[in-house]
């Protein structure tokens, strides 16, 4: 059984993105365990991670997202857990998982010391399984080149089989394969692929947003599947945001108070509105909410302030679900047009 270990040069890289992509462009029956849960769901009284019940639904996985990972919590590990310990239970769910499968991906966390006190970092497992580490690099240029002259000049093969790197999210792909990727090269690292950066994997859906503000929908529920581009707070006069163009802007959000029906309204009737974001709690007319639903535009209801709403949208991950079917496309697009896939299948 061949395990490819997917490990991340720090958090926001891209890494799930990048292994769904993969998942998706390899032709093979994969499993998937993420050892260490770092993104919490809990249902049905069941905590489990969000990555592994992704990939559950995305490669049609029959075991529960919850077996996928031995646990969440680092000093509830550490005292349950020594190394060895530790590497004879990673080594059982990796065989427990593997059945009927020709390869499984086993996905770390957000950076690659994450895990390192509980023997779940991504050099740890490869020592004890011996299992290739790839890793995704992401950020600025700059970013990516030191990372990479990092794991060249500490990571040796005593430590753990790092298999090579994948360059994510770049800018200007261009210019950093002309530039960066040579120098790179020079360094002895083994780069598989440079993939570019893509804003329309940046999106959220509406109905994403209203999960992660526990906002009520009071309106326009057809329309929770369009698109969330930009972020509008309308706490001005209409016609300030009409002469500055806030409210004109497609694929926007708004955020305003539950008691500003013109403001509401106008966001309504300007087109390009994705949903409105009510705030304090505060529901507006029956004749507002009507229009609304006629315009399939959703209407979320929330308790806080504008303000701490704006804030609250803002930390929001726009993490990829199983039903964007169009971003996973894309995904295996990105992946099969900038990534040697035959160099990686050779070690899946």
């Amino acid at each position: 059984m061949k395990s490819l270990i997917v490990a991340s040069t720090r958090e926001g890289a891209g890494k799930t993105s990048v292994l769904v992509g993969l998942a998706s462009a390899i032709d093979r029956r994969f499993g998937y365990i993420k050892p260490l849960g770092d993104r919490f769901l809990y249902r049905k009284k069941r905590l489990w991670d969000y990555d592994a019940a992704l990939f559950s639904k995305l490669l049609g996985l029959g075991e529960e997202p919850e077996t996928m990972s031995i646990g969440f919590d680092h000093s509830k590990l550490r005292f349950m857990y020594d190394r060895s310990s530790m590497a004879k239970e990673l080594k059982r769910v990796i065989e427990t998982l593997s059945v009927d499968r020709d390869a499984v991906l086993i996905e770390c966390g957000k950076n690659l010391s994450h895990g390192a006190s509980v023997y779940l970092d991504p050099l740890t497992i490869s020592q004890e399984t011996g299992y290739p580490v790839l890793i995704v690099a992401g950020g600025s240029e700059d970013d990516i080149a030191d990372d990479l002259a990092f794991i060249e000049r500490f990571v040796g093969s005593d430590e753990a089989t790092v298999a090579g790197v994948i360059v994510n999210k770049v800018v200007h792909a261009d210019d950093f394969r002309e530039v960066q990727l040579p120098e790179i090269e020079r360094l002895g690292v083994n780069v598989f692929g440079v993939i570019p950066h893509d804003k329309d994997l940046t999106t959220m859906t509406v109905a994403t947003v209203a999960e992660r503000l526990f906002a009520r929908v009071v309106a326009g529920e057809d329309g929770l599947q369009r698109v969330v581009r930009r972020v509008a707070v309308g706490a001005m006069s209409v016609a300030a945001a009409m002469s500055e163009g806030t409210i004109k802007a497609p694929d926007k959000m708004v955020i305003t108070s539950g008691d500003r029906s013109d403001m509401i309204l106008a966001a309504i009737e300007a087109g390009g509105t994705s949903a409105i974001v009510l705030t304090n709690n505060i529901l507006p007319p029956s004749n507002v909410t009507s229009r609304a639903s006629e315009k399939k535009i959703p209407l979320l209801l929330v308790p806080g302030d504008t303000y701490a709403v704006a804030m609250q949208v803002d930390k929001i991950e726009p993490l990829l679900t199983a039903d964007e079917t169009g971003k996973v496309d894309r995904l295996r697009e990105l992946v099969s047009g900038h990534v040697d896939l035959a160099a990686l299948g050779e070690l899946l």
